[in-house]
């Protein structure tokens, strides 16, 4: 049976402008959320809105801007959401990891805000396919993106969750579940803000030379 205010609620909500390119609709939508009949729909809106707002600012226009559209695989998770598919292995963290993160509207366990989304940037996808090195990629976010606070790459398509934290101490942290064909295997690139050892005595640019003709 259809439920016309929460049409309107999800309706209302997603025309919420966070950027200039980026409206709240394409971060609410959930398969888990989807095929579980559970709402997507944040508790504290305006919370939700200046963790999102500030992703898209500081981290996905600049990254759009230079790779052309990106997509967003994955955005907000409302907590209730975040649990189901954590309790269910849906391949999500747990709340607590995820306060700060894709649960936008909660705040870290120490007090600070943020909002993480998982991209794909279809540029970058036939060198990926081709070479497996998603290493120049994190590289190329690291020096151009210094707003970030942590980026995770995965095995498909080289999506990868980035996020915003309002916390202005945080140490920045590149991991992947993917083997790094610099290094052989999937040591953490930056680590609490120290550079894999590999990396230190090599300029930035070097590092990402391999894909700066795909860059606008």
């Amino acid at each position: 049976m259809m439920n016309k205010a929460l049409f309107n609620e999800l309706e209302k909500i997603g025309r919420i402008q966070l950027s200039d390119n980026f409206f709240m609709r394409e971060f609410l939508y959930s398969e888990i959320a989807i095929a579980n009949n559970i709402s997507n729909l944040p508790d504290d809106l305006d919370k939700a809105i200046e963790a999102g707002t500030q992703l898209c600012e500081q981290i996905l226009e600049p990254m759009q801007k230079a790779w052309g559209r990106i997509h967003i695989r994955s955005g907000y998770r409302s907590s209730a959401v975040n649990d189901f598919g954590n309790k269910n292995k849906m391949n999500c963290a747990s709340n607590n990891t995820n306060f700060g993160a894709h649960i936008w509207d909660v705040a870290d366990g120490n007090g600070f805000i943020g909002a993480s989304a998982c991209i794909v940037i279809p540029r970058f996808l036939p060198y990926f396919q081709k070479t497996g090195d998603w290493a120049v990629l994190a590289w190329w976010l690291h020096e151009h993106l210094p707003n970030y606070a942590d980026m995770c790459f995965f095995n498909t398509n080289a999506a990868f969750n980035i996020r915003w934290s309002q916390n202005p101490n945080v140490k920045q942290n590149i991991k992947s579940f993917l083997v790094n064909p610099d290094t052989g295997n999937k040591e953490a690139l930056v680590k609490n803000g120290i550079e894999h050892e590999k990396y230190k005595n090599v300029l930035p640019l070097v590092r990402f030379t391999n894909i700066t003709n795909l860059v606008s």
